[in-house]
C-alpha cells in the first residue's frame, strides 16, 4: 500500500456518502464560483531534509510545516530536472521539457519555453481563473517568452536565475534581466525580497477573493546568494547554519503571510496549495539532502527528490502520508482537474492528476516510470528501481528500496531487470528532442566529473569553475 492517513475509516466513509447524496459528487463546472484557487508554491534549491515536515531538527519552519500536517505529504516526489530552468519548464507545462528541447539551464536573456506548448496559466485561464506569477521566472527573456505572454494576467518578480534579496544599483535599473518588473514595467522595492514576494502576493489574493485565481508563487528562496536581514541572523547567532536558516525563516514567514490572507478573505480552505522546491539542494547554499545521495545538478536522488506537499482542506483529508511515486508533472493535471478544465488538456500531458489517489484512494501508483536527461546523462525510475547512464561511463543500477543512498551497483547481478530498463530508457530518448542549448563547455565539464565520482563512490573533486580552473592549473588529469 501506497497511502497512509489519519482518522476513523468509518466516519470518513459516512461523510463520503453524505457528501456524495447532497451534491452528486460532481467536479465544480468552468466558471462555477466553487472552484478551488490554486497556489503553486515552488521555493528555489531547498534541500531534501529543510524542512520541518521533511524531517529537519535545526532548520524552522513552522508556517510551512503546519500547511504540511494539514494535508498530503508525497515521500517519493520527484521533480523533472535537478537544475532549475528546465525543472520549471516541466512543471508549466506537465510535459517532459526534453520534448520541446528545454534539456539545460537556458541563457536567460533569450531561451524560452517553445512557443507552441501552452502552459498551465494559458489553461487556467481558459477556465476562468485570474492568473499570477511572482518571483523568479527563468523560463526565457525575451517578448514572446515573458511571463505575460505565457498566460499570465499578471507578474511581480525578475526573469533572470537568480538576483539579490536586496535592492542594488547593479541590477534594480531599467532594463536589466535581473530588475523587478510589474507586469513587463520596472519597478523597485525595499527591504528583503522574501518579504515583499509575501507581500505582493497577499495583495493579489485578497484583490481577487470573489473570484478564482492560479498564482505561481516562485521566490528565489533558498538560491545563493546567501543573504538575510541581520533581524533573522540575529536570531540563529549560534546556528551551524546561520545563513540558510535566516533566509527559511524568512521563507517560511511569506508563506506565512500568504496563508494568513487566505484565512482573512476565509478562502483558505477552498484553495489547493502545492509545495516543493524546484531542484534538491545546492552544493554552496548549506542545504542537506540527507539521506539522499548528490546534490542539486546530478541525477542522483539528492538532485531530483524534493519535498513535496498538497494543502486543500475542503477537498483533501489532512494528515496523509503518500509514498507512490510522483512528480512536479502532476500539479498541471492535479489543477486543472481541481478546477474542473476541459479534460482535452490532458491529452498530451506526461503528468497526472493526483486528487484520485488521495481523495478516493484510488489504487496503484501515479507512475510506474519516470524519465531525466540532461545532456550526457540519463535517469530511468522504474519502481523499486533506477538506472543512470552517463556516456563516457556507463551505467550503474541501484534499488532504492533497500539502497536509497545509491551505492551499491546491481547493473552486473540483475541482468534481466537491467536490460528491461536498458530498452525502456532508449524508448524515451526516441520520444524526445535532442537538447536545443548546453550549459557550455566548463559547466558539461563540471557535470560529467560529479558524476563520475558519484558512480565510483568517491568524493566530488570539482563543484564549480573556480575549482576546475584549480585543478587544470595543477595539471592534475580530469
Amino acid at each position: 500500500m501506497k497511502y497512509r492517513g489519519k482518522g476513523n475509516g468509518l466516519v470518513l466513509l459516512v461523510l463520503i456518502g453524505l457528501h456524495c447524496v447532497l451534491f452528486s459528487c460532481k467536479q465544480p463546472k468552468v466558471g462555477n464560483s466553487e472552484q478551488p484557487n490554486i497556489i503553486v508554491m515552488l521555493v528555489d534549491d531547498a534541500g531534501y531534509a529543510d524542512f520541518g515536515f521533511a524531517g529537519s531538527k535545526d532548520i524552522k519552519t513552522p508556517n510551512i510545516d503546519k500547511l504540511a500536517k494539514d494535508g498530503v505529504i508525497f515521500t517519493d516526489a520527484h521533480v523533472t530536472a535537478s537544475v532549475c530552468g528546465p525543472s520549471r519548464a516541466g512543471l508549466m507545462t506537465g510535459r517532459y521539457q526534453q520534448r520541446f528541447g528545454f534539456e539545460c539551464n537556458p541563457d536567460s536573456h533569450t531561451r524560452g519555453i517553445d512557443l507552441r506548448e501552452k502552459t498551465i496559466a494559458n489553461v487556467m485561464k481558459s477556465a476562468g481563473y485570474a492568473t499570477s506569477a511572482f518571483g523568479k521566472w527563468h523560463l526565457g527573456g525575451e517578448e514572446d517568452y515573458k511571463p505575460n505572454t505565457r498566460g499570465f494576467d499578471y507578474f511581480w518578480g525578475f526573469l533572470a536565475g537568480s538576483r539579490s534579496y536586496f535592492h542594488n544599483s547593479h541590477q534594480d535599473v531599467k532594463g536589466a534581466i535581473h530588475s523587478i518588473r510589474e507586469n513587463d514595467v520596472f519597478t523597485t522595492f525595499e527591504g528583503y525580497l522574501t518579504d515583499r514576494l509575501g507581500e505582493q502576493a497577499a495583495k493579489f489574493i485578497h484583490a481577487n477573493k470573489e473570484k478564482p485565481f492560479f498564482m505561481y508563487w516562485a521566490p528565489n528562496a533558498v538560491h545563493t546568494p546567501m543573504e538575510a536581514t541581520d533581524e533573522d541572523l540575529a536570531l540563529f547567532e549560534e546556528h551551524p547554519r546561520q545563513k540558510l536558516a535566516a533566509m527559511t525563516w524568512a521563507l517560511d514567514r511569506a508563506v506565512g503571510t500568504i496563508v494568513k490572507q487566505l484565512e482573512d478573505d476565509q478562502i483558505l480552505d477552498n484553495t489547493l496549495i502545492f509545495f516543493l522546491s524546484d531542484n534538491g539542494g545546492a552544493h554552496n547554499n548549506q542545504s542537506s539532502n540527507l539521506p539522499l545521495k548528490g546534490f542539486k545538478g546530478n541525477k542522483y536522488e539528492g538532485g531530483q527528490r524534493v519535498p513535496f506537499f498538497m494543502h486543500w482542506p475542503a477537498k483533501v483529508q489532512g494528515g496523509q502520508i503518500y509514498s507512490g511515486l510522483s512528480s512536479s508533472l502532476d500539479i498541471f493535471a492535479s489543477s486543472i482537474d481541481a478546477a474542473g478544465a476541459d479534460k482535452v488538456h490532458f491529452g498530451d500531458l506526461d503528468g497526472v492528476s493526483l486528487l484520485p489517489f488521495v481523495i478516493d484512494k484510488e489504487e496503484g501508483e501515479p507512475h510506474a516510470e519516470l524519465y531525466w536527461r540532461k545532456h550526457e546523462a540519463t535517469a530511468l525510475r522504474n519502481g523499486d528501481y533506477k538506472l543512470i547512464k552517463v556516456n563516457r561511463i556507463g551505467y550503474r543500477m541501484y534499488n532504492l528500496n533497500d539502497d536509497l543512498g545509491e551505492s551499491r551497483d546491481l547493473s552486473q547481478q540483475e541482468t534481466e531487470t537491467f536490460n528491461e530498463l536498458c530498452a525502456k530508457m532508449e524508448q524515451y530518448d526516441h520520444q524526445m528532442l535532442a537538447p536545443l542549448w548546453t550549459e557550455g563547455h566548463t559547466w558539461d565539464t563540471i557535470t560529467w566529473m560529479i558524476h563520475e565520482d558519484l558512480m565510483l563512490n568517491k568524493d566530488v573533486r570539482v563543484k564549480e569553475p573556480r575549482e576546475l580552473r584549480q585543478l587544470k592549473e595543477q595539471r592534475v588529469e580530469l
